[in-house]
């Protein structure tokens, strides 16, 4: 007979769930994880590194396409939307895989289909849809001491504009489409909705992104938020913010689209609509109301160590609460089963969270905004330093983007970093690192950055809030 008794079970394998599953096992704990769809999750199938994948076949056609600025030549140059969407999927099934090899390799049993939670330390497992790996276990009852809740989250859905899966898109279908749409409209300009206005421009299609709030990217800092806005807008992709999509009005092969804004309205035809609305947490159907488990909006409400108000219960990733990123459901899901463990781990600080967003041009920032700082009423110091004023930028055909930084004035302390332009989504750790170490403005200034690099403008940013920039 197969084992049912666990010391951790884990509902859900994304980045949070398989990252736990594995310091889990690290920290000596039998450990199983529970699965109805795919290893890896929404991030390593439909999410976040397969998206990175597309945009990084639309920024190779860019490239080509501009290659005599580089002193090359390409001639004829094109794309197969199915060769795009084939190399996405490709990357996406070896980190799958990839993720099957580390449950192997430490031990942890995986069971296959759709959990719930009958009482504390007991769990059914019913049979889903999709086909099990092999090895896997099935259906039936199971047994753990402590249960992680690791359900992730899916889009978000607003009446009336409601998806389809063939006019009016999620994520999901944006992901494979069959081919390029001649025009597009993206609901939601948060970071799912710009990379994919990002994408389906660079590849050719005519793009209108709708925000209801007055700016587009609503988390950033006022002036990333702007600075993005004039390079989409000179990309050619429409923007309206402030406004709404009141309607649509779906035909055979196309939909008419009414926005609304300043009290007035427009329509507009487009082949294809995007939602992108946010994300919702996955809490349904895990018996978390017979349990009297605690949520809040939708969310699973939980202490800094991400126990729920039942004992033996936990939740982590998205169903825990914003930020949704992958990143933040991995370092929870590890403080989480280090507590459970009793090695007193540091709780998770939400203020150092990076977010990053895909795009053309790249957005990465961490820690406060110039204007969440004034309303704090804290005495701050700002620097900017624009990559015009970089060698390695300037090589890279890359001279136009800005990194920003904020500081307390009086301790030195950073208190936030926000970048954008060419690989910032690989600069904005520099700052991360900063702030985690309690890093003030003396070090930063004193640390010897090389040359010719990108990174020298986190140095130099710095410099500028203390009047010191040297290359501008």
């Amino acid at each position: 007979m197969a084992d049912t008794a666990f010391d951790v079970l884990i509902i859900g394998s994304g980045p949070g769930g398989y990252v736990t599953a594995i310091r889990s096992a690290q920290l000596g704990f039998k450990t199983a994880i529970v699965e109805r769809d795919y290893l890896g999750g929404i991030c390593l199938n439909w999410g976040c590194i397969p998206t990175k994948a597309l945009l990084r076949s639309a920024e190779m056609f860019h490239y080509l396409r501009h290659a005599r600025d580089y002193g090359l030549t390409a001639d004829n140059v094109g794309y197969d939307a199915q060769a795009v969407v084939q190399r996405s999927r490709a990357v996406s099934k070896r980190l799958n895989d990839g993720v099957g090899f580390l449950m192997k390799k430490n031990g942890i049993a995986v069971i296959w289909g759709e959990a719930s939670i009958d009482a504390p330390g007991e769990v059914t497992v019913k049979a889903s849809a999709s086909q099990a790996p092999k090895g896997a276990l099935g259906p039936g009852r199971y047994r753990a001491a402590h249960i992680i809740i690791a359900t992730g989250a899916r889009p978000r859905v607003l009446p009336g504009l409601e998806p389809d899966k063939n006019l009016v898109w999620t994520y999901f279908e944006a992901m494979v489409p069959p081919s390029i749409p001649r025009s597009l409209l993206v609901i939601g300009s948060g970071a799912i909705g710009v990379e994919f206005a990002s994408f389906f421009r660079t590849l050719g299609a005519e793009v209108t992104l709708v925000e209801i709030l007055p700016q587009i990217l609503p988390a950033e800092d006022h002036e990333i938020q702007a600075l993005a806005r004039r390079s989409f807008e000179k990309q050619g992709i429409k923007i309206h913010t402030g406004a709404k999509v009141a309607k649509l009005d779906k035909k055979s092969d196309h939909v008419v689209a009414t926005i609304e804004a300043g009290g007035r309205s427009e329509q507009i035809t487009v082949e294809r609509v995007i939602s992108a609305v946010g994300v919702t947490g996955n809490i349904e159907n895990l018996g978390l109301e017979k349990l009297g488990v605690k949520t809040e909006g939708g969310l699973i409400v939980v202490d800094r160590f991400n126990k729920t108000s039942i004992g033996g219960i936990y939740a982590i990733g998205d169903v825990a609460g914003p930020p949704m990123l992958a990143h933040k459901a991995e370092h929870e899901g590890v403080v989480c089963i280090e507590a459970i463990k009793g090695l007193n781990p540091q709780p998770l600080n939400k203020a150092m969270i990076p977010g990053c967003t895909y795009c053309s041009p790249q957005i990465a920032s961490v820690g406060l905004t110039e204007k969440a700082a004034q309303e704090r009423k804290l005495d701050i110091r700002v620097g900017r330093f624009p990559f015009v004023g970089n060698g390695k930028a300037i090589a890279l055909g890359e001279d136009q983007g800005l990194v920003k930084v904020i500081f307390e004035k009086k301790s030195g302390q950073l208190l936030g970093a926000h970048m954008i332009g060419a690989e910032v989504t690989e600069l904005i750790q520099g700052y991360v690192v900063a702030m985690n170490l309690e890093t003030t403005e003396e070090e930063l200034m004193h640390t010897v950055f090389p040359h010719p690099t990108l990174s020298e403008m986190i140095k130099e940013a710095v410099l500028d809030a203390y009047g010191r920039a040297l290359n501008i």
